[in-house]
């Protein structure tokens, strides 16, 4: 990643007929793996024993989920959340380009999830949150002592000046651009694009008109 703009689809292409996952490696206590599936590959259902979070990146599929097989499909910009021993395959379609998402099991038992999340149901992050007037507006998705996942929607004129986070972190472009500084450096940050900080670098957020992020935080 380098610290600059990328794309899941850029970190981990889908290759024809391969199912192949690849670690964000955010952190050892929270797991972030990013999958690509080519077109009508598919992935054995298995479950977890902690809840599992699933981020809709590219192309199109659907999880299949529980002893009926229930076919749940999930878009780029979307979240599923899986409760623990959730039966849980993923199909890619086959007359599609094949599909690409993140997948982040939380290990920990203790954590807090926003109750607007009703579990195995498809949402689309980015009409979660509202803009509000002149302000920046957050909506936490669900944290730990160890991570965060966050929506922020920035009204026009509103940004985040330079700071540093306890932890490495992923941001995503929902809605809009922005300007993310990071190191005394300044990057264009689009739609699906992605960027990356680690624990304790100095970065900023100068939307260029309305914007939205989710912003994925991990503590060790």
């Amino acid at each position: 990643m380098n610290n600059t703009p990328f794309t899941i689809a850029q970190m981990r292409p889908i290759r024809e007929a391969m199912t192949i996952s690849r670690p964000a490696r955010l952190g050892a206590e929270v797991p972030v793996t990013w999958f690509s599936m080519g077109a009508g590959t598919s992935i054995t259902p298995e479950s977890y024993d902690c809840t599992t979070l699933y981020l809709g990146a590219e192309g199109s599929g659907c999880f299949v989920l529980g002893a009926e097989a229930r076919h749940v499909p999930l878009a780029p910009g979307e979240l599923v959340v899986l409760p623990s021993k959730t039966l849980c395959g993923t199909l890619a379609d086959s007359d599609g380009a094949g599909m690409i998402y993140t997948e982040i099991i939380l290990k920990k038992e203790q954590f807090t999830m926003n109750n607007i999340i009703k579990a195995g149901q498809p949402t689309a992050l980015k009409d979660l949150i509202s803009y509000e007037e002149g302000s920046i507006a957050n909506l936490d998705i669900v944290h730990a002592d160890n991570m965060k996942f966050v929506l922020m929607a920035f009204d026009e004129g509103t940004g985040l000046t330079p700071h540093r986070a306890p932890g490495n972190t992923i941001l995503t472009a929902l809605e809009g651009k922005a300007i993310i500084g990071y190191e005394g450096r300044d990057y264009e940050l689009n739609a699906g694009e992605s960027f990356r900080f680690d624990k304790n670098g100095l970065h900023s957020v100068t939307p260029q008109g309305k914007f939205k992020m989710s912003l994925l935080l991990v503590i060790e």
